[in-house]
């Protein structure tokens, strides 16, 4: 330890033979472990200003692939290219090539844009499948309806699209409005199954004036199954030339109107099992809350 002391004291002595190592051709730790130099700072110091041998200078492995990445980027290629090519970071090649222009986009080649077009559609093909399967499995899955089911459907569908009573406006009548014709189809059941005769039915058509008036009348008579005796006057709705529609065509028949006569007492039978089904969704919450 004393001789260790004595040799780090001699600074210049030492700074002499860490030089002539060097020149020799040494690295670092071949310094250190000859003079037994265990101190980095004091390595530093005794070799400061000489240069390290060639044969110590490893390549950093990312030169060549800057070097590359930038090759790359003047021929073209886009981030995700490059990424691709050389296996490297987005973050490391917007450092290595931001200095560079911005390559011109390519129109693609009419080959191109067939064989992108052709997977467009057989993408969309494969996924218009998987919605009919989707919606034709949850159609198996509801199966045939029982009687409290349907009924319990329909009082959601009219608290949802029929006539309600309001405190600032007391009206206890039995009147839906729809356009979907399916919506319509499953009401009919509903009112059939709590016996409402269909002498008591009356049915509005509401339609723009501009549409095909006749044909939705027609429409609505046979869908309802009804005589014509019972349809009142069509109510036609203004059209607004300011106004751009985006339900024309022939599929559009404008809206059902479904009226009970004297339907007061049904209406209340209506609005009482909705209030029973909320009590009821509320407890089931509360006890699965618990």
């Amino acid at each position: 330890m004393a001789e260790i002391t004595r040799k780090y004291a001699d600074f210049e002595g030492l700074r002499e033979q860490a030089l002539a190592l060097r020149r020799a051709g040494l690295s670092r730790r071949q310094i250190r472990d000859r003079l037994h130099v265990d101190n980095n700072d004091l390595l530093n110091r005794l070799l400061e200003g000489e240069p390290a041998p060639e044969w110590t200078k490893r390549p950093n492995a990312k030169d060549d692939l800057r070097a590359k990445a930038r090759e790359l980027r003047l021929q073209g290629m886009t981030y995700d290219q490059i990424q691709v090519e050389l296996g490297v970071s987005k973050g490391s090649i917007s450092l290595w090539v931001r200095d560079l222009p911005k390559p011109e986009r390519r129109r693609p080649s009419e080959q191109a844009r067939l064989a992108g077009r052709k997977r467009w559609e057989h993408e969309s093909a494969v996924r218009d499948q998987q919605r009919r399967k989707v919606k034709e499995d949850a159609r198996k899955a509801v199966g045939q309806l029982s009687a409290r089911e349907l009924f319990l459907v329909g009082v959601g569908l009219y608290w949802a699209e029929g006539t309600k009573d309001k405190p600032y406006d007391r009206r206890e009548v039995v009147a839906f409005v729809n356009s979907d014709p399916n919506m319509i189809a499953v009401y009919m059941a509903w009112l059939e199954l709590l016996g409402v005769d269909r002498e008591r039915l009356r049915f509005t058509v509401m339609i723009h004036e501009n549409a095909d008036v006749a044909g939705a009348e027609q429409y609505w008579a046979d869908l309802v199954d009804a005589d014509r005796s019972a349809f009142t006057k069509t109510i036609l709705k203004r059209h607004n030339p300011r106004t751009v529609r985006k339900n024309t065509g022939d599929s559009y028949r404008g809206c059902l109107v479904i009226k009970v006569l004297k339907g007061a007492d049904l209406y209340r039978r209506i609005e009482g099992s909705w209030y029973g089904i909320v009590l009821s969704a509320r407890d089931t919450d509360q006890r699965n809350r618990t």
